[in-house]
């Protein structure tokens, strides 16, 4: 739902992936954002309106993302869609931060765009991180990437699970991710990435980011 500049986007990524895509919207000028050799269904209409929706085939869809400049609309089409049709991976975009953690309750995925764009202007801006990937505030986990102290390189990935207390998710190396065994070795370059609690992944940069005590290990 909605054919903005992130949903004409959205629309083209999956169309391109090889995906069956309809998108709907109730300007038909927004549809200009798409090309002309779209290969998906165009439908002109308000987003939660059942019509809309079946015309779009929701009763045979496996996804649904409400991406409407509106937070009101994306959240009334994506209770309809998970409610009256039984649609469970169901995304929503938030403009208001307040909003997401309430709508996480219900179970609805929200992409909160106001505090997605200060994190990365953070991230740019403070280079030094824990840089949040991605955190579920229900859990209270977080998937962040981390600095480390040069003298870290060279450990391996059982003695940096040790000394922090975190799980080392996934390591990219030259662009590439490598799910890694305990006895792998850190590279220069290498960019961890720990699934850890939110409360503690500070504690965790912390201790990366400072020269290796052997006394941790």
């Amino acid at each position: 739902m909605g054919c903005g500049r992130v949903g004409a986007a959205l629309a083209i990524n999956l169309s391109d992936m090889g995906h069956s895509v309809a998108i709907i919207d109730s300007n038909l000028d927004a549809f200009r954002r798409l090309p002309e050799n779209f290969p998906g269904q165009q439908v002109n209409g308000i987003g939660f309106d059942r019509e809309a929706l079946v015309q779009a085939g929701i009763e045979d869809a496996d996804g649904f993302a409400a991406v409407s400049s509106g937070d009101n609309s994306n959240i009334i089409a994506a209770r309809v869609v998970r409610e009256t049709y039984g649609i469970t991976n169901v995304v929503t975009r938030i403009y208001d931060p307040t909003r997401a953690d309430v709508y996480e309750r219900l179970g609805i995925a929200t992409v909160p765009t106001v505090r997605w764009t200060a994190d990365q202007v953070l991230r740019r801006l403070i280079p030094l991180g824990p840089h949040y990937d991605f955190s579920d505030p229900l859990a209270g986990m977080s998937l962040v990437s981390v600095d480390l102290d040069e003298s870290w390189f060279g450990r391996n990935v059982s003695q940096i699970e040790l000394a922090t207390g975190a799980r080392v998710a996934y390591i990219t190396r030259l662009g590439r991710g490598l799910v890694p065994q305990h006895d792998l070795v850190v590279q220069d370059g290498d960019i961890l990435h720990l699934a850890v609690p939110t409360n503690e992944a500070g504690a965790a940069q912390h201790i990366l980011v400072h020269e290796v005590r052997e006394e941790t290990l």
